[in-house]
């Protein structure tokens, strides 16, 4: 026993949930305690499912051990029946109730319902969840399907293909399902049954009336679809068809098995990805270092897409689920890695560390592992979060879901490519004032920027504004408008040390004035901002100097006084000082002598 903060697989009594919930008629009565019933988690919320899922709890508490927890079983299964009136019902326990052997095969027998009790005898602590749900599966079918249908002859009619697999939580399936059901269409294929997802105990009896069975998911589908093969002779198409690649040898292999032509599929095909593996755009991948690890089928496949479609350079490959080591240790061999077959996430994580890949592609850990070690993720296995449910069409398998694949796993490796823009559009004088840029029509007075539109920042008037627009107007004659492009730039490299300097220099001077504040005594358009003096000590260590007389249109007597004797915060910045008629005077004695003081000096030895 292993103890861990997360797992790729629940025990297998959710993968019997998952297949009771994608079925149509089906119950599911799960011996449980309380702390094991969260189906409704799972389905409503992750999948956003629109209905409960179709499961019954005994929900048995500790005090309930010492009693008779066998009759509670047996009262959840007859209410269960007249409750819901399925056409079937699923029978198990959870890994918990599995410790108090209470028999529920037995127990569901004993009540004799007119209705098949199907029992499920799945071993929590050595199996997990894909295995428990590729061996639900496989009791509905070998209990459901009737032996005796006979397959008709293929001559004057369309062929008849089985879609096994598909489940509920499953990654995509949803989609996958309609983008393979409408291929075949094209193909003149029809399908008969797609099961579990959608199908009913009665879809499941006419399984062996199909000419061939097709293994989207051999996770979930391959042992039922053994048990066809060997009992109805149908042949089993195991191709997964994901990638463009894998789509046509799909096709091809269900024309062979169905006598169709399969090369006007092919051509008419609406795949993007052998444009872009064309194209030049492609090369800017090429080699690109990629690790993938999911459950084996969408991690072969996905190994087969990026090597032989995208160009990527394959750096690891590993699956969760140890029922399909085989095929994984295969498909390793063909690109020289050494396969990771684990279900501990810290082994993964190493493994991911050590090989350095410029892509991930994985389950949702592989995605928190790569956002960990800031490396491009893509999910194309489950388990998945709510993200990868998405309620637009988003298929993974056929030609469309080629499309998919190559926006999934392009993009955040473009966007990577791109992050230079964002260094280069941050450090640049032209579009950051951080970086000591000035914009080429700023105005030199001003502290604001004139855009065209009208716009205005603080400090600049709307006169200013009004002016620089004129002069851009592009109505004006050749010769005379003053386009800001073609000035020269103020923020040139040659000026940057000189900006630098400057701003030294006014950052000292700050520093040795820092505790003093500018109070304006006349009213003036200036650009200076005033402040009202509002002193309360006129002592010798305060500051006064005047500029002088009132002169020409930017009339104004400042005077400097130590913050020390202030009393109050100076106004904003930006705000003009109402006229000295309409201000009011300080009270305080010693304030209203400070602006006595500025008022009336007209003095310029203190300039």
């Amino acid at each position: 026993m292993q103890l861990t903060l997360w797992t790729y697989e629940g025990p297998p009594h959710v993968g019997a949930m998952r297949i009771a919930t994608a079925m149509e008629d089906v119950h599911y009565v799960l011996h449980a305690p309380q702390g094991d019933t969260y189906a409704d988690l799972l389905f409503t919320m992750i999948e956003r499912r629109d209905a409960r899922p179709p499961v019954t709890y005994t929900t048995f508490q500790a005090r309930d051990l010492g009693t008779d927890t066998a009759e509670l079983l047996q009262s959840a299964i007859r209410d269960a029946y007249e409750r819901f009136q399925p056409a079937a019902m699923l029978v198990g326990a959870s890994c918990t109730a599995e410790l108090i052997q209470d028999d529920p095969a037995g127990l569901a027998k004993a009540l004799d319902l007119p209705i098949p009790v199907i029992n499920l005898d799945l071993p929590s602590y050595q199996r997990k969840e894909n295995w428990g749900a590729a061996e639900t599966f496989y009791a509905l079918v070998r209990t459901l399907a009737d032996t005796s249908v006979v397959r008709g002859p293929l001559a004057g009619r369309r062929p008849v293909a089985n879609l096994l697999g598909p489940t509920a939580l499953g990654f995509r399936h949803r989609d996958d399902v309609v983008e393979i059901t409408k291929l075949l269409g094209q193909l003149g294929v029809d399908v008969g049954v797609v099961a579990p997802m959608g199908a009913s105990p009665a879809d499941l009896a006419r399984l062996g009336a199909a000419d061939c069975n097709i293994v989207l998911y051999p996770e979930t589908g391959d042992t039922a679809a053994r048990w066809l093969e060997k009992t109805f002779g149908q042949p089993m198409i195991r191709t997964v068809p994901m990638g463009y690649g894998a789509t046509c040898d799909f096709v091809r292999e269900v024309a062979a098995a169905c006598g169709v032509d399969p090369e006007p599929v092919i051509a008419a095909n609406g795949s993007r990805l052998p444009w872009y593996s064309r194209s030049v755009d492609s090369t800017y991948l090429t080699a690109k270092r990629v690790f993938i690890f999911g459950d084996a089928s969408h991690a072969v496949a996905a190994a087969r897409v990026a090597s032989e479609e995208m160009g990527f350079e394959v750096v690891g490959l590993g699956c969760y689920n140890r029922e399909f080591a085989r095929d994984l240790r295969d498909a390793a061999k063909l690109y020289g890695v050494e396969p990771l077959i684990t279900d501990d996430y810290l082994a993964v994580e190493e493994a991911i560390a050590a090989a350095h890949p410029e892509l991930v592609l994985g389950t949702q850990m592989e995605r928190h592992i790569a956002k960990r070690l800031r490396i491009p993720c893509a999910v194309i296995s489950a388990p998945v979060h709510v993200q990868d449910f998405p309620a637009r069409y988003s298929p993974v398998m056929g030609f469309e879901g080629a499309n998919v694949l190559f926006d999934t796993w392009v993009h955040p490796l473009v966007m990577g490519l791109e992050e230079h823009l964002l260094t280069m559009f941050r450090d640049d004088f032209e579009f950051n004032d951080a970086a000591g840029g000035v914009a080429p029509w700023r105005s030199r007075r001003g502290r604001g920027v004139d855009t065209g539109g009208g716009s205005r920042r603080a400090g600049r008037s709307a006169a200013a504004d009004r002016r620089q627009r004129h002069r851009m107007d592009p109505r004006r004659p050749e010769g005379t408008r003053q386009d800001p492009v073609l000035r020269p730039r103020q923020g040139a490299p040659q000026h940057r040390e000189v900006r630098r300097r400057s701003r030294a220099r006014r950052d000292q001077r700050r520093h040795s004035l820092r505790g003093e504040v500018t109070v304006c005594a006349l009213t003036a358009p200036h650009r200076v901002p005033p402040h009202r003096p509002r002193c309360a000590s006129s002592s010798s260590r305060s500051t006064t100097i005047c500029r002088g007389p009132p002169r020409g249109p930017r009339r104004h007597c400042a005077v400097r006084i130590r913050a020390s004797a202030c009393n109050s915060t100076p106004p904003p910045t930006g705000r003009r000082t109402p006229p000295a008629s309409t201000r009011a005077a300080p009270t305080s004695p010693r304030a209203t002598s400070c602006w006595r003081q500025c008022c009336s000096s007209t003095s310029t030895s203190a300039r």
